[in-house]
């Protein structure tokens, strides 16, 4: 691998220009050929072979219609301004003509208003008219939702609240926003101050940005043969960015430590493609395992989420180890660590005083075991929260009150009560060995309604089979309450009394019963996907570390960072302490995916860190056999790397966390947190002290399995010992004197 790579970073700095031109022009073609298809996102989350999937399938089998009901919908909530009712002839003129208004569009299938359907609340205040579309609520326009904005404005200028609801998004999730600009600024920074140079520190943001265009572009292009959620855009650029910059981070300050040594640009290119560049192909390859493992959990979403993911950090390494060389080929020189910026080096106290200097290596070696006591009981007291964790899918009620969709949330709850968005429906399935089937399905239907958290419980419709009866019903509570959750579980439970009695089986669908289904799924899927992926790292570290306790050390202390950073997920979205400061807008159950996609993600990272810093001490310790020298050596030439990589990592999630959306909020504040447990408390606390109390030890491999594991070379050692040998064999040439 070390040699490949020095190859490669030989030819790409040869051919800076072209590789510098073909990456740009590769970025426009795939970018005119994404733009040109157009993405084609699918928000289907539904996991198969569940029973409200199932339960869903039987329902569209037994009463089709020939009627088109795949159309985006709208709902347009009004309320009444103060001392009328939505019953006025002024109120209802003022419906009727934005319904007309809204019905020119050619998109609109059909307009029906509030007095038409019916639903005026209790005291004819709240009321809600509909808008069908002729196409997929995902297919509807932009001009189209226009339109209806346009004519919203208007009965609000009327004193007419109007509010929208309904399957098509009016607040979409946007990449790029203000936020994630300043997370960027934040990571410039960083890179400014860690290497002393403000073009240095730009080369990996644009390496970076150029790696996501390209990385965006693709996953766009996917969307039109594969079912991917807009959520897995935005995953894909929060880690594809966060990675690319690291990435090339590595490797350039692994080419300034070339330089200083003497060697000229080109083999110090060479040298930190080979050297760096290995380390960070093997870091990217297990961020790429972390993500395609999701597929463990057998949900097609999660797995088309990982992969996406995956498909950027891929392409991250692969700008990494061509693109990032082919640049140090143009700008090398100028970013040399000879050519400092004054400023910088004064604010990062970059002087020859403090480079000899290793205070916080000194404090863990000097005082390991209150140092592990310390990181291991802080960390155990932020994971307490994990354990209580309820997990749900955001809906309207969580995003900002900002948001129409909110408003229009609040509205229909004051209306209707909370149920009211956690309407179930039940399929009751008739046996053949039953003989009055109609006067169980009677039964069942009332023995529902005695349900404890039933509000209402509608007619049973029977399907033109006669053989399924569908029951709706609207519980007193919301989507996301656990009495909720009791009530799909019960009626579950009396399907299986009913079956025996009355040879009736009730099945419970709705979206909020799949929605319940799903999270379930995830939850037990988290277990096994995080015994998969510490076992695989295990195995992993001991053949890179070649070392029993050193990998073990490493996993224990992933197990650690990842108890914390979900229990703080817990403490701060279910628990609503400082939703203020991080912006959510009200307590909430945690994001059922974002367990198993935080275990994938920080798993990968945890890797990139136990590797960029204890593969130096290793590195030290074969050539010394000083265990405690070389983890001061680790420290020092890789602890600064490693504390401004974490730091960047956590500059651009926390971009991300401050965006209104709920989804990319959690997924942001989650990972932003988890770095800061894994880089700084674990590997920069824990593991060096750990080592230090394990000493010569943590090295310890039996002699016969060390003879049967494959050498993986990431710190280049076979290139820099051939480069010694060739020196070693290299003979000057005599002068010959001329006669």
């Amino acid at each position: 691998m070390a040699k490949f790579l020095y190859k490669l970073g030989n030819w790409a700095a040869e051919n800076r220009k072209k590789v510098l031109g073909g990456t740009i022009g590769f970025l426009l073609v795939i970018a005119i050929i994404a733009l040109r298809m157009e993405p084609s996102f699918s928000e289907d989350m539904s996991i198969p072979n569940t029973q409200s999937a199932n339960a869903g399938e039987l329902l569209d089998k037994e009463f089709q219609s020939s009627e088109n009901t795949e159309g985006g919908q709208v709902q347009l909530v009004f309320k009444a301004p103060k001392n009328e009712t939505l019953e006025s002839d002024k109120i209802n003129l003022i419906i009727t003509e934005t319904l007309n208004e809204i019905k020119k569009d050619d998109a609109v299938a059909t307009t029906v208003t509030p007095n038409e359907l019916g639903n005026l609340s209790e005291n004819k205040k709240i009321g809600y008219a509909t808008v069908t579309y002729k196409v997929a609520a995902d297919k509807v326009t932009e001009a189209s939702k226009e339109k209806i904005l346009e004519q919203i404005e208007k009965t609000r200028e009327a004193d007419l609240q109007t509010e929208l609801a309904g399957n098509v998004a009016f607040s979409e999730m946007e990449i790029g926003g203000v936020t994630e600009v300043i997370g960027v600024i934040i990571a410039f920074l960083v890179l400014a101050l860690t290497l002393t140079s403000f073009l240095a520190a730009g080369m990996p943001i644009m390496t970076a940005a150029i790696g996501i265009g390209i990385g965006l572009m693709t996953i766009i292009i996917g969307t039109s043969f594969f079912d991917i959620t807009s959520v897995s855009l935005s995953l894909a650029a929060m880690l594809g960015l966060a990675v690319g910059i690291d990435y090339a981070l590595f490797i350039i300050v692994r080419f300034r430590q070339e330089v200083e040594k003497n060697h000229s640009i080109q083999e110090s290119i060479a040298l930190a493609t080979a050297t760096a560049g290995s380390a960070v192909v093997f870091a990217g390859i297990t961020v790429i395992i972390g993500l395609l493992g999701l597929s463990v959990a057998g949900i097609p979403f999660l797995t088309m989420m990982g992969v996406s993911a995956a498909v950027c950090v891929l392409i991250a390494i692969l700008i990494a180890i061509i693109l990032v060389p082919a640049i140090l080929g143009i700008i090398g020189p100028k970013i040399s660590s000879s050519q400092k910026n004054q400023f910088l080096s004064r604010i990062s106290s970059s002087d020859k005083k403090q480079k000899g200097s290793n205070k916080w290596g000194e404090f863990v070696t000097k005082r390991p075991i209150l140092v592990t006591i310390f990181g291991v009981v802080l960390l155990s007291i932020i994971s307490i929260p994990f354990f209580y964790m309820e997990l749900g899918l955001p809906d309207n009620s969580t995003k900002s009150d900002e948001t129409t969709e909110r408003r229009a949330y609040d509205l229909l709850t004051e209306a209707y009560g909370p149920g009211y968005h956690a309407s179930l429906v039940v399929v009751a399935k008739v046996d053949k060995q039953s003989k009055d089937h109609e006067k169980a399905i009677i039964e069942a239907t009332e023995e529902i309604s005695h349900i404890s958290n039933v509000k209402s419980v509608g007619p049973a419709i029977s399907s033109p089979s006669g053989k399924v009866y569908m029951i709706s019903i609207t519980p007193k509570t919301g989507p996301n309450d656990s009495k909720t959750k009791n009530l799909v579980q019960k009626i579950r439970d009396k399907s299986k009394e009913m079956k025996k009695e009355n040879h009736i089986e009730l099945l419970v669908t709705g979206s909020t019963a799949v929605n319940i289904d799903i999270s379930q799924k995830l939850n037990d899927a988290v277990l096994k996907f995080s015994l998969i992926i510490v076992g695989f790292a295990y195995i992993l570290l001991v053949l890179v570390f070649r070392s029993l306790l050193v990998p073990l050390k490493a996993v224990l202390g992933f197990i650690l960072s990842l108890g914390a950073t979900l229990g703080f997920v817990v403490f701060v979205i279910q628990d609503g302490n400082l939703i203020n400061l991080f912006g959510f807008p009200t307590a909430s159950p945690v994001l059922n995916f974002l367990p198993v996609i935080v275990v994938g993600i920080l798993f990968g990272l945890a890797m990139d860190y136990e590797v960029f810093l204890v593969s130096r001490i290793r590195e030290e310790f074969t050539h010394t056999g000083d265990a405690r020298k070389a983890i001061l050596v680790g420290i020092k030439e890789s602890g600064k790397v490693v504390t401004a990589a974490g730091l960047i990592m956590m500059a651009v999630f926390a971009g991300f966390m401050l965006a209104p959306d709920p989804i990319l909020k959690s997924m942001g504040l989650a990972l932003t947190f988890g770095v800061l447990f894994d880089a700084f408390i674990v590997r920069m606390a824990i593991v060096p002290a750990v080592m230090t109390l394990l000493g010569n030890s943590a090295w310890y491999l039996p002699k016969w399995l060390d003879k049967i594991l494959p050498n993986i070379d990431i710190e280049g050692e076979s290139v820099i010992k051939d480069m010694q040998r060739e020196k070693k064999h290299y003979k000057k040439p005599k002068l010959v004197k001329d006669n």
